[in-house]
């Protein structure tokens, strides 16, 4: 089946997910996590693309980006290759880590774009990972309250007010609201236990890496595959985002 032409925004500015590949882990440390916003930097300068707000989550990630020298589809490209090489090099592995094509909406006004960065600030509370949008370290919120880095702030805060005392305010107020936000998402399946808490059973239970979960071999991997699938509070979709073992294989067990 041919593939559906992506909506262009007539502003230019979109709404994208990027995910690892069967909902797999993209990031297994603070470090890769850094790696990645140091990626987006090196593009933006490339590209020309503006940021106005991203989020990292443990196995995808949300960009807020406006394209302008490139289109975006070749932005993101470039994003993902890069990061994919370094991260493939870094833990000695091979093959895809993203989902081939990232998903994306368009963000065609004003009252949209500041609803879709709300969203995006506010996922890791939604996900239970954060207390507060404030606390949570891998996203753009702290650009706009502390030191702007990758992120145009200045767009976004003239929305609220061309005082930037008075913007600052409006915007932290409007970030925190409770609301129901409906935007661009990924499904996720609920479990017990947390992606973390599955790569510290695997290390300790195995004494291996999850990244290093595929090198083993095939026999050993179906033994560890069928003993954790039998844990309570263990999805199937849940061990194949974290070690990167295709779900129908996992069901076929």
């Amino acid at each position: 089946m041919p593939r559906v032409a992506r909506a262009k925004s007539e502003t230019g500015i979109y709404h994208i997910i990027l995910r690892g590949i069967n909902r797999q882990s993209i990031f297994e440390e603070a470090v890769d996590k850094e790696r990645f916003i140091e990626t987006i930097a090196y593009y933006k300068e490339k590209c020309e693309y503006r940021v106005f707000g991203y989020c990292l989550m443990d196995n995808h990630v949300h960009l807020l980006i406006k394209e302008e020298k490139e289109d975006i589809s070749q932005s993101m490209k470039r994003i993902s290759s890069s990061y994919v090489y370094w991260y493939n090099r870094k833990y000695e592995r091979c093959g895809h880590l993203f989902q081939e094509r990232f998903k994306s909406e368009s963000v065609c006004s004003d009252a949209y774009l500041l609803t879709v960065l709300r969203y995006i600030h506010q996922n890791p509370v939604k996900a239970q990972i954060a207390s507060d949008i404030s606390t949570y370290k891998w996203s753009s919120y702290k650009e706009y309250i502390m030191e702007k880095k990758i992120v145009d702030t200045d767009y976004i805060m003239s929305l609220f007010s061309n005082k930037p005392e008075g913007a600052q305010q409006l915007f932290e107020k409007h970030a925190k609201e409770q609301n129901d936000d409906t935007c661009l998402e990924i499904a996720e399946k609920k479990s017990v236990i947390s992606d973390d808490m599955l790569r510290q059973i695997i290390r300790q239970q195995y004494k291996i890496e999850t990244v290093k979960f595929c090198d083993e071999a095939r026999e050993r991997q179906e033994q560890m595959l069928r003993e954790l699938t039998k844990v309570d509070g263990i999805t199937t979709r849940q061990i194949a985002r974290v070690t990167g073992i295709s779900p129908n294989r996992l069901w076929r067990l």
